[in-house]
């Protein structure tokens, strides 16, 4: 990574530790009002979205869209047949993908005249950054070093045994792969490979797949991962895993081991916070995690935490968010804070979820009774094009505005955007209802939803 020309004399007026989402929005949005901006980071500007996470698996997932859709073209009358997947070529096109991005983000930082500083940094005092032997100081100091994946305790990662990080750089495609944890991470790696032809197992421990998401959208899901024959075992704990030159046995409580070529480890992400001088500067943890108010001040004067280090959603446009809140505050523009409940969701299986706001059972403890209408996507033209199937879900308050939407269905992620509005504006049924969605679209589904929740449905049933 290459490192800009020396810091001016004197302190700047905001130093940052962690060149990911959350750092270099935030540097970006200081330097466009007008501060100076160290940004101090040890491995690749743009963090783990970047490099190990959110781009890259959206690249495997769009190969596995591709292979998808030849092996069953002839379902179409096109006659396409998938030979074979070449996983050396495919992490070829992912990491053209990334390379393009890191060098336009690296150029936009360039640009913005923001001081960039290759190292690992610890945080020395609330206004000090101690890189090596060199001490960056800053009038107002942002923590944004991220989060890494997680392990369980007494299982070693390597060999066989792989975590994302790990996943993203395999030159073959396993035949037998256990995916340890129903989460986000785990179905969208779930899917990818089985849709590079690999039998694929889910363990959960907890009763459904993607438990942050509504129990209807867990449940049709599920029945979507059965139909492209991947099982899965919620509800069942793990154990152990031992491996030798011949795979990986995977043990789980009060159920038979599984035996595989490959267990991939997905379990969450922990935060990046340890031994880089959090705790000594007086910052207050809980598990790792920086404690914050609603402005993102931590418990020592001048210093700000951004991104996963934060407790709440783990996703890189709430650390874009994070970041641009922090500068504007910082810049003593007053912006509105950031709330974890307007910030839009996908999952990028197959069949994608996207869902923002709140879920039925949390909308009912906040306004006591709720209104709730599901649209099927078998009656929307250009879902029945793509073959898909799933639904929209829409919660209101009683004669009130919507406060949730999810969605299940390919690719109603690309409609997280009008849903957000929705929600974020108060906006009633009736209100969106009058807008005229173009036909054949998906996004017409999330307008035949709200007819039918204002009292007059088309294409659905009262």
């Amino acid at each position: 990574m290459a490192t800009s020309p020396t810091a001016p004399a004197g302190v700047f007026d905001l130093v940052i530790l962690g060149g990911g989402s959350g750092g270099y929005a935030c540097a970006l949005r200081a330097a466009q009002l007008g501060m100076q901006v160290a940004l101090v980071e040890q491995d690749k500007l743009g963090g783990t979205c970047l490099h190990r996470g959110c781009i890259p698996t959206k690249a495997l997932l769009h190969a596995a869209e591709v292979a998808d859709t030849a092996r069953h073209g002839a379902a179409i009358g096109v006659h396409t047949t998938l030979e074979s997947i070449d996983l050396s070529r495919v992490l070829t096109y992912q990491r053209g993908v990334v390379g393009r991005l890191y060098k336009g983000l690296q150029g936009l930082v360039a640009a913005a005249g923001v001081t960039l500083i290759e190292g690992r940094g610890v945080l020395a005092d609330a206004h000090t950054i101690r890189v090596g032997e060199r001490e960056v100081r800053g009038r107002h100091t942002v923590l944004a070093t991220g989060s890494r994946p997680k392990v369980l305790p007494g299982l070693t990662i390597g060999g066989r045994i792989v975590t994302s990080d790990e996943a993203l750089q395999l030159t073959e495609v396993p035949d037998r792969v256990v995916v340890l944890g129903g989460g986000v991470i785990g179905v969208e790696f779930a899917s990818v490979f089985a849709s590079f032809g690999a039998q694929v197992t889910v363990v959960e421990a907890l009763p459904r797949l993607v438990p942050a998401e509504e129990p209807s959208i867990s449940a049709a899901l599920e029945r979507a991962f059965r139909k492209r024959k991947i099982t899965v075992r919620a509800g069942v704990r793990f154990a152990g895993a031992t491996q030798d030159d011949k795979g990986v046995r995977v043990s789980l409580e009060g159920a038979d081991p599984i035996d595989a070529d490959l267990l991939l480890v997905a379990v969450g992400r922990g935060p990046v916070s340890d031994g880089i001088g959090y705790a000594d500067a007086g910052v207050t943890l809980d598990r790792g995690l920086v404690v914050t108010d609603e402005r993102l001040r931590t418990s020592v004067a001048d210093v700000y935490a951004v991104g996963d280090l934060v407790p709440g959603l783990q996703l890189a446009h709430r650390g874009f968010a994070h970041g641009i809140f922090v500068a504007e505050e910082i810049a003593g523009l007053s912006p509105a804070p950031v709330r974890d409940e307007l910030i839009p969701k996908v999952t990028y299986c197959e069949p994608e979820i996207a869902s923002v706001g709140l879920g039925e059972e949390a909308a009912r403890a906040a306004y006591g009774d709720v209104t709730t209408y599901d649209y099927n996507l078998g009656g929307n033209g250009k879902s029945q094009i793509l073959g898909t199937q799933g639904f929209v879900r829409l919660i209101r308050r009683v004669d009130g505005p919507v406060v949730g939407i999810h969605m299940i269905g390919a690719r109603v992620g690309e409609q997280i955007g009008e849903a957000q509005l929705i929600v974020s504006w108060e906006a009633h049924p009736e209100d969106v209802a009058t807008a005229i969605h173009a036909h054949p679209t998906q996004n017409e589904a999330l307008g035949e939803a709200h007819l039918a929740l204002a009292g007059k449905p088309l294409h659905a049933h009262a």
